[in-house]
């Protein structure tokens, strides 16, 4: 989240909520503001913890913090006494110039006196988003193509070595429908129809089996390596078959790879995330490596798996319209004006 405060009076201006968990590299994290699944105590938590923090270490201009939710316990993974790469963001997704209020602040002026000037909102802050207002979602994009891994190969799984060298932004009437954007904009659009390619980590298998039914349900067809095949046939989803590409092909077994699927063009969506050592992690390097070549969606965390399948109802029902950030402003001040 982002804030200002004048030694005073702390203001919100925007609770972002990460779409990938905490240890991925906010730089590579996409986020949805106002948050998705947050609560009001949830938010008020935050913004307890943050006023706490401004005050204690005596903030006059920005202040940014990484929140962690775990069992109702808020943890602070990071406060920074700065402006953050968030700043343009929630600038642009509330409609008030944070950097400019914050260099007034830092010059003399109080909170109360950018209120009263229009600076900022006249009562209550960002941090009392009306959860029924457009959603905003920010995609970090332009990811190094050179991150090499140990072996050589290409690194395109997020973690907390910061990755990506921009980022777009997609507003809508929904999240599903603004990530939709957003991952438009940074990697190509999400498929309507076609082939899902599913190979996951031990650990994140239960996690998937509902993303992806739900995808199969749409109509995707399911293909997968074989431990996330038996995994997803248990919970009665239909898949078919390939090995990985580190496999050599054996009688009996599934002639052609994950990796062959996606350079004939078979594959219009990939879910892989990392795992394992050797043979497995190379053949996630692999994987991912060749659908960015082949410029297909590459999901790396189940957060991002949920997120694209929400984006892809939206597109599937029509959902995504087409609206202009003077628009999404105008919205933002009618409802100011209203509270």
């Amino acid at each position: 989240m982002d804030a200002l405060c004048d030694g005073t009076e702390v203001y919100i201006g925007g609770i972002m909520e990460h779409i990938e968990e905490a240890g991925v590299h906010s730089g590579d994290s996409a986020c949805a503001l106002p948050p998705v699944t947050l609560g009001r105590s949830d938010i008020e938590k935050v913004r307890k913890a943050t006023e706490a923090i401004a005050h204690g270490i005596g903030v006059v201009g920005l202040l940014n913090v990484q929140y962690a939710l775990k069992d109702d316990v808020l943890y602070v993974l990071e406060a920074n006494p700065r402006a953050s790469r968030t700043v343009p963001f929630v600038s642009k997704a509330t409609a008030v110039p944070l950097a400019k209020a914050c260099a007034r602040i830092m010059l003399g002026a109080s909170i109360s006196q950018l209120r009263a000037e229009g600076m900022l909102v006249a009562s209550g802050d960002g941090g009392n988003a009306d959860p029924y207002a457009p959603s905003r979602s920010r995609k970090p994009c332009c990811r190094f193509i050179g991150s090499a891994a140990p072996t050589g190969r290409h690194r395109f799984a997020v973690g907390p070595e910061m990755k990506s060298t921009g980022e777009v932004m997609g507003i809508d009437r929904d999240f599903g429908s603004a990530f939709a954007k957003s991952q438009t904009a940074a990697y190509g659009s999400l498929p309507a129809h076609g082939t899902v390619f599913v190979s996951v980590a031990n650990r994140d298998k239960r996690s998937l089996v509902f993303p992806v039914k739900r995808l199969a349900d749409l109509g995707f067809r399911v293909l997968a390596t074989e431990g996330t095949a038996e995994m997803l046939r248990r919970n009665g989803i239909p898949c078919d078959e390939v090995r990985k590409h580190f496999e050599s092909p054996q009688p009996g077994r599934p002639e052609m790879s994950a990796v062959d699927a996606i350079r004939a063009g078979e594959v219009d969506m990939v879910i892989n995330t990392p795992y394992g050592n050797s043979g497995p992690r190379i053949d996630g390097y692999e994987i991912r490596s060749v659908a960015v070549a082949v410029n297909i969606p590459c999901i790396t965390t189940v957060q991002g798996a949920s997120a694209a399948v929400q984006g892809i109802e939206a597109g599937i029902r029509g959902d995504i319209g087409v609206r202009s950030l003077q628009e999404l402003h105008r919205a933002i001040d009618s409802r100011s004006t209203d509270r």
